[in-house]
């Protein structure tokens, strides 16, 4: 995932889903990693990850805009 990064991370896929859902409407292509260890899903987090050209203008979005 060069040329990508994180812009958001949490343990719950719907959050991370809904995160992403307001970056795309924002026209801001993006992408999640599923970091949960494959067994039990017990351990680790969803990252959101944009192209490194829009992270701050993702950064304010999920700071401004999205509210759990």
């Amino acid at each position: 995932m060069k040329n990508w990064q994180k812009v958001y991370e949490d343990g719950s896929p719907v959050r991370a889903e809904i995160v992403k859902g307001v970056l795309e409407d924002n026209g801001i292509q993006s992408v999640i990693l599923n970091k949960k260890e494959s067994v039990y899903q017990i351990h680790g987090y969803y990252e959101v990850m944009v192209p490194t050209a829009e992270v701050l203008r993702a950064i304010n979005i999920v700071k401004n805009e999205i509210s759990f």
